[in-house]
């Protein structure tokens, strides 16, 4: 080798040494011919390939340089993450980004040094921290918990309190059969029809590992929090093969996957939770009363919409399932056409379990909630009441759960516990005698019955109290009449 060849190569690994590039930017520079190839690996093993300029240390080092470009280059970023980076399109994943806003800046150069800056901090601030998947998947869900705690009542249209979800996630992932068995291995399908952001989803797959769902399924009406989902997903490491999110109306069934007639290639699921509006006012009419879902058991009233979700749900799980979904308490006990629908629930032995929990655990309500825990097949003949209202840990702005307060839930539901002024096994029979009235307390009452007096024991406490004033009276009236003082008057009778 030359002079000129050890300085050429010298010259060569100096400049790489000192490129601020993403170590990939150079490869893909030095290594054209074997792109094509490389991503086609990317996405066999990790399911998604992100181009090196539109990687977050590309993004951070353009903001830190104050580049002219940033924001173009996030611009076109989205788009090839939303049409190119999975095998499975993610159209639409950013569309509620507007990086043209006059929020941003009144023209393209204000705008562009204004996302420099707001990307600069938060590069700053996640410096001293991993970066794998889970770290920044917690970090998303931590931040949507936050969101939600200051959006008031708005939180309800997409975030479940992880208190109330892992309570839910729980009770879904144990034997349907015989949960004191403990859980199961694996769950084919999880559906959720109104996800939200999908922290309920993640919470259910947390319970059983990365490898213990076989897909998850969602729906979420509102499209921004759609796409909450989807990045929520993707954030926590679920493949895109892996689960699937759709947009639209549950309970105008609008998926096409969920509205398969044919028996054998019908979704069902082993696991089906949800936590949707409550009370949610509907439009029924005549064609949803003929509805596959609706059918057998009739129309929820145009008021409140809860047995309408219900019974979508309850539609999709398997005989071997679980469905557990929260629901404000006026399911258990109002009249009408949800008396109807509750009464054919408990007749087909389908209602499994109802537990109360306490008020204000909710970002967007402050009412008390129920679960309800249903089964196509159930053993036992009996539904399990659990009055969990007073136990909590009260908070300044809401009350909590403690993992005490759910763990005596989870207890109580797996080995079916009966417990004074907690939980109660009914049968049938008296839910009959009571009108199929669901309502917690009359089955398990938390007030503590009074003391009982025993009158023959006060009435002596009194006599021998009589007495002492008596002699009390006396000696202090000799001492006023040994200090030359009139006595005090005082009834002898």
């Amino acid at each position: 080798m030359t002079e000129q060849d050890l300085n050429k190569l010298g010259s060569t690994l100096w400049g790489i040494a000192n490129d601020k590039r993403v170590p990939l930017t150079l490869w893909y520079e030095a290594n054209a011919e074997d792109v094509v190839a490389f991503e086609k690996q990317m996405r066999r093993k990790v399911h998604y390939v992100i181009e090196p300029a539109h990687l977050w240390s590309s993004i951070s080092d353009l903001a830190r340089t104050q580049h002219d470009d940033l924001l173009l280059t996030l611009q076109q970023g989205f788009k090839y993450i939303e049409n190119h980076s999975f095998e499975n399109n993610f159209q639409g994943l950013f569309s509620e980004i507007n990086l043209d806003s006059e929020k941003l800046g009144k023209n393209y150069k204000a705008r562009n040094e204004k996302l420099c800056t707001i990307i600069q901090k938060i590069a700053e601030g996640i410096a001293d921290f991993s970066t794998d998947s889970d770290v920044l998947g917690d970090a998303y869900e931590y931040l949507i918990g936050e969101f939600a705690a200051g959006s008031g009542k708005k939180a309800g249209e997409f975030y479940t309190p992880q208190q109330i979800s892992t309570i839910l996630s729980k009770i879904v992932t144990l034997d349907s059969q015989e949960p004191a068995t403990g859980k199961k291995l694996k769950l084919n399908n999880v559906l959720d029809f109104a996800c939200g952001s999908g922290s309920l989803l993640l919470n259910v797959r947390n319970q059983l590992g990365s490898h213990g769902i076989g897909k998850i399924y969602g729906q979420e009406k509102n499209i921004t929090t759609y796409n909450l989902a989807r990045m929520n997903m993707l954030l926590h490491g679920v493949k895109d093969s892996e689960f699937e999110i759709h947009h639209g109306d549950s309970l105008l069934n609008d998926w096409g996957l969920l509205n398969e007639m044919n028996p054998a290639k019908k979704l069902e699921c082993d696991a089906v939770v949800a936590n949707p509006p409550f009370s949610y006012r509907w439009e029924p009419n005549e064609t949803l009363g003929e509805d596959f879902r609706f059918k057998s058991y009739g129309l929820a009233p145009k008021s409140a919409a809860d047995f309408a979700f219900l019974l979508h749900g309850f539609h999709f799980l398997g005989d071997e399932g679980t469905m557990a979904i929260i629901l404000p308490h006026g399911v258990l006990f109002r009249g009408g056409a949800e008396a109807r629908i509750r009464t054919k629930l408990l007749k087909d032995k389908h209602i499994d379990t109802v537990m109360g929990l306490p008020a204000n655990l909710f970002f967007s309500t402050g009412i008390p909630v129920c679960i309800l825990v249903l089964k196509k097949c159930k053993k036992p003949d009996d539904v399990l009441f659990i009055n969990a209202s007073k136990h909590f840990e009260k908070g300044k702005r809401q009350n909590r759960l403690l993992p005490e307060h759910i763990d005596k839930i989870i207890e109580t539901y797996q080995y079916r516990k009966a417990e004074q002024r907690y939980s109660r096994r009914v049968s049938m029979e008296e839910i009959e005698k009571n009108d199929y009235n669901l309502n917690i307390s009359r089955y398990v009452s938390t007030a503590k019955p009074e003391k009982k007096i025993d009158l023959q024991i006060v009435n002596n406490a009194l006599i021998n109290l009589e007495k002492n004033i008596v002699s009390a009276a006396s000696k202090h009236n000799a001492f006023l009449e040994a200090l030359g003082l009139p006595p005090l008057p005082f009834d002898k009778n």
